[in-house]
């Protein structure tokens, strides 16, 4: 047996979930770049669970349904509140996610239909949780969804306690639906492998979560934000570049392991990060953004992935950077969950084997003759 460090390059599962060939990213065969400029999140929700876009009906159905299930149960709120000053918004978001499973009474029914039902569930109280988490912490009190709103439109709204303006709620549902899945990555991979040991559905997304919280994974996005508050001012942008390729150091947001061509997602937060800096009448980071892309593509012929250009929507849209990850994990919950209904339903536990490196032929020495 030999190691591939990563998995690079292993096929570990069969899915029809999404698919990246040849550089296009597709969920269930549909293009991505069509999904972004046609459908909403809701409708890509339901693609990746039932395998087909909805119609009104359908549509209007997981709408009813989401919106029934946004609430939270006040005792997850009261654990917010319990929560250190300062808590990671991502660890915050990992336990109150563990916690929701003692509230739910079909925690552990494995059927098919259950799994859905906490499927809507999840999908629909994580924007309240979070929001919750983010007015919390500034000593303010959570505002309930509203009956009737996106997913987008209700988050901004409970985070703010104000009606967004209809361009912010449609740069974020572009978002959530540029986010919901993306073949194998790290947190899907994690949900899978929890999942495979016939563990419930708020374990996986749990697992999913931790990995989604690492900076090489989800956090990608805020070390983008931190990057461009670090440079400061466009002129500044040539020099940063120069110095951090000098000195051999990572840039975040450029490159992908999967698409050597660029991020077909990225060119959507782009025209929408150009948008918000124009009705915001703040243009500073999307042109910070476009001379570092043009930099970085230049000299290194890097190109952005869809974490370089959300950065600069994310902040146009008023949210805090440590929610940036947070605000991902909704969007993902709908492929996490996707995947694993797909893997109870052909479930074979996954356990791959290690290369062993280590020391061979080992006597066992007394405790009295060790040094």
């Amino acid at each position: 047996m030999t190691a591939t460090k990563g998995l690079e390059g292993i096929v570990a599962t069969t899915s029809s979930i999404s698919s990246i060939i040849d550089g296009v990213l597709t969920y269930r065969g549909i293009n991505i770049d069509d999904l972004a400029e046609h459908a909403t999140f809701e409708e890509v929700v339901y693609l990746l669970w039932y395998g087909k876009l909805p119609n009104q009906a359908e549509l209007d159905q997981l709408h009813k349904e989401l919106g029934e299930n946004s609430n939270v149960p006040q005792e997850i709120i009261e654990q917010i509140k319990l929560y250190p000053n300062h808590t990671n918004s991502m660890a915050a978001l990992r336990s109150a996610v563990s916690s929701l499973a003692l509230y739910d009474d079909e925690a552990n029914d494995m059927s098919r239909e259950a799994n859905l039902r906490k499927a809507i569930r999840l999908q629909a109280q994580l924007p309240t949780l979070i929001a919750a988490f983010a007015r919390i912490r500034e000593g303010q009190e959570p505002i309930a969804p509203k009956s009737g709103a996106s997913i987008a439109e209700n988050f901004l709204y409970m985070l703010t306690g104000k009606q967004p303006d209809p361009i912010a709620v449609e740069a974020l549902d572009k978002a959530l639906v540029l986010h919901a899945d993306h073949e194998l990555n790290a947190s899907t991979f994690a949900a899978r492998v929890t999942v495979a040991t016939l563990s419930d559905i708020y374990s996986g997304v749990t697992s999913a979560i931790g990995a989604l919280k690492g900076p090489l994974h989800g956090g990608a996005n805020e070390a983008v934000m931190a990057m461009l508050e670090e440079v400061g001012t466009l002129e500044n942008v040539e020099s940063y570049v120069n110095r951090k390729l000098d000195n051999k150091e990572k840039l975040m947001g450029f490159g992908h392991r999967v698409y050597k061509n660029g991020d077909p997602r990225a060119k959507h937060l782009m025209k929408m990060s150009k948008e918000l800096g124009r009705i915001t009448n703040n243009m500073s980071w999307y042109d910070m953004s476009i001379k570092m892309e043009e930099l970085v593509t230049g000299l290194k012929g890097l190109k952005p992935n869809v974490d370089f250009y959300s950065a600069s929507v994310y902040t146009s849209l008023g949210i805090p950077r440590d929610l940036f990850t947070p605000i991902f994990a909704i969007s993902r919950t709908s492929g996490w969950t996707a995947h694993i209904l797909e893997q109870y339903e052909n479930n074979r536990l996954i356990r791959p084997r290690a290369e062993y490196t280590g020391p061979v032929n080992q006597p066992y020495v007394p405790i009295e003759q060790r040094k």
